[in-house]
Formats: C-alpha cells, structure tokens, sequence
C-alpha cells in the first residue's frame, strides 16, 4: 500500500467536502494530528476507520486504500452501449451507458450478456393503434418468471417491471428502430429486435 497516494486521496476528498482537518478530526472522532499524518503519507488509517471513511466521503473501501479515484472516459450516455445489470441476491435492476462498477448487496455485479430470445422468451408482439401488445408464452411463478421488459432504442430506454403471478404482457408505444431486452430470472437476458 502506498501511504502517499493514499494520503493524498484523503486529502483530496476532504478539500471536496471543504472540510479543514480539525473538521474531518471532528467527524471521525480522532486529531486532527493524525489527519495531517495520514494527509503526509506518514500512516493509513486504521482498518477500524475504514468505514467510517468510506461512509462520510462516498468512495468505496477498495479505492481508498488503491489511493485512487479513476475517471472514466465520458461517452455521452450512448445507449448501443446500455448494459443490464441484476443483482442474484434482492433482484435489483441498474443500467449503464458506459462502464460502471456496480454493486449490490455487498456484491460485485457484473453486466449481463444478452442472448437472442426463443422459446417461451419469444415475445408476440402486435401492434394496436400506437402501442405494442407484447405478450410472453412463460411460467410467472415465484421460481420462474420474467422480471422486466425493456424497449431500447438509440436515444432512450423505457422498461416495464413484471411479477410473478401477473400475467407475462406489456403494452409499449411504438418508437423508431428499437430492440425488446426481457430478463428472465432463470434463463437470463434475452433481446429481440421490435
């Protein structure tokens, strides 16, 4: 570990929080001493200390102690680049545009890879007026079911989320040149083009 780069990461995020390091001191309950020690590269925090750290400055543990914050390149939020992600413990859904590092549960989450849909993944899709009836031939039981259905297009994204127990339909306005992305919470996640 690089007490250094560490040091000067924690400084860097208390000037962000326009905190003096008396004031950090105060947050964490320790001198204002040993700030400036850690500040100079002199020592590391305690790992007693590292989630408290972690909590009043929004980084993750793991990136403190790299002692740095890694931009990402910007990508203006190009949506031929949206990735799914679903967390296996609580079924939480996130999206990103670019490249993330997401986290669910105390869990790493990685981007789910889509597969072309078939089967009972198959959407039926009939257009009524100006929406899309889409209907699904599959299970929705607690143990198999599908969770959303996302119609993607190349500026926007609408998602519907499903239950088990309701019927597997969803009604979606017809949009320009798009792909229907259903998640399946046995199979994974499917797309189809609309």
């Amino acid at each position: 570990m690089d007490y250094e780069k560490v040091g000067g990461l924690i400084r860097q995020l208390r000037k962000e929080k326009g905190w003096t390091q008396k004031g950090m001191a105060e947050i964490m309950n320790i001198s204002d001493k040993t700030v400036s020690k850690w500040e100079n590269g002199n020592g590391c925090p305690d790992v007693s200390l590292l989630t408290k750290l972690s909590e009043i400055f929004c980084v993750d543990i793991n990136k403190l102690l790299d002692g740095d914050l890694k931009q990402q390149i910007p990508d203006g939020g190009n949506m031929k680049r949206l990735k799914f992600f679903v967390c296996g413990e609580c079924g939480c859904i996130t999206t990103s545009t670019g490249y993330a590092e997401i986290q669910c549960c105390g869990r790493k989450m990685e981007p789910l890879k889509p597969i072309l849909a078939d089967g009972a993944h198959e959407a039926k899709i009939t257009p009524i007026e100006d929406e899309y009836f889409i209907t699904f031939d599959h299970d929705m039981t607690k143990g198999h079911f599908i969770s959303f259905a996302a119609y993607v297009t190349y500026d926007r994204m609408l998602m519907v989320k499903l239950y088990p127990e309701q019927n597997a339909e969803v009604r979606l306005p017809i949009m320009h040149h798009g792909k229907l992305v259903t998640y399946c919470n046995v199979h994974g996640l499917m797309e189809q083009k609309l």
